[in-house]
């Protein structure tokens, strides 16, 4: 049985649907207009239906040759994607853009971004660090490092480790303003907040067993931690970070701890999310797998479930 390059007969076909022409298609295939006229021959011969009409001035096609184009030009798109994507499974390469909280970003995702690329040479990395909402849904961002609880959404997340957070403030602030004892004591003290909206409005706390939101005021407001551990070490005011900012300077003393009496120890998990499914890109899962690898050894399989960024 003679074998058949329907590939090699559809994209001819297309080539010659786009150029209106055998001798055009032939210039662009770099054949002879005969070889075309055979390969059309061919074709029309197996399926039995007409696909072109040809006269001496123009060439159309037919009803069944507007179908078979839209099939072919369908199948070769599908064919090309899938030898695509795995050759970049093979070898990832491209530009993934990543967003990070800012100081989360700098203090722990940046420091592994060279061991990255050396790694993966043909990827390039592009850093985004803020604490505002990433639009990895629209399409602005491929990951996401972020905290706090999933929502619903259509992305996909995978869990990186989670941190604490706490209240804390600078002796020096302190010895001027006093240390509140209760959470109460908050509405007569500076406290340094986020000024993006966050979740759950507030700060946390736990009281005789009994967990709740205490609204607080102060008069500067960050987009991210960073900014607020700098205004608390200057002793402008009281403020509450992920631990991950102050470790370090809590044990030097830097900063006080408070309210860890009521300090309902609630963690917030990091995740990385993204878009996932069969088309998601080697390079965003090499990137993914890569900070899993660093910030939590064997980390599981990603979750179907994520934040709505």
């Amino acid at each position: 049985m003679e074998r058949v390059d329907r590939t090699g007969e559809m994209a001819t076909f297309l080539k010659v649907a786009c150029a209106g022409s055998l001798s055009g298609a032939a210039r662009e295939l770099a054949i002879t207009p005969s070889a075309v006229s055979r390969i059309i021959a061919r074709l029309e011969a197996r399926l039995g239906v007409r696909l072109l009409v040809r006269t001496t001035r123009q060439l159309r096609l037919t009803a069944e040759g507007e179908a078979y184009a839209r099939a072919a030009r369908r199948i070769l798109t599908e064919l090309d994607e899938t030898e695509s994507a795995l050759a970049d499974r093979a070898r990832p390469r491209g530009r993934i853009r990543v967003s990070a909280a800012f100081a989360h970003g700098r203090l722990t995702i940046v420091p592994l971004v060279g061991e990255f690329v050396a790694r993966y040479p043909d990827i390039e990395v592009e850093m985004e660090l803020s604490d505002e909402v990433a639009d990895v849904l629209g399409g602005r961002v491929d990951v996401a490092i972020r905290f706090g609880p999933l929502l619903d959404s259509p992305l996909t997340a995978r869990r990186l480790g989670e941190t604490g957070r706490t209240v804390i403030a600078s002796p020096d602030y302190l010895a001027r303003h006093g240390t509140p004892r209760v959470p109460a004591d908050l509405a007569h003290h500076n406290c340094l907040d986020f000024s993006f909206r966050r979740i759950e409005p507030g700060w946390p706390f736990r009281e005789d067993g009994t967990d709740y939101m205490l609204a607080v005021k102060g008069n500067i407001t960050a987009n991210n931690g960073e900014t607020l551990v700098q205004l608390a070490a200057q002793g402008v005011g009281i403020t509450r970070v992920g631990n991950f900012h102050i470790g370090a300077a809590l044990a030097r003393g830097e900063f006080v701890p408070l309210l860890e009496a009521f300090n309902p120890q609630d963690r917030e998990s990091i995740h990385a999310v993204f878009i996932g499914g069969a088309n998601m890109p080697a390079r965003v899962r090499a990137f993914v797998d890569f900070l899993a690898e660093k910030l939590r050894g064997a980390a599981p399989e990603p979750e179907p479930v994520s934040p709505a960024f």
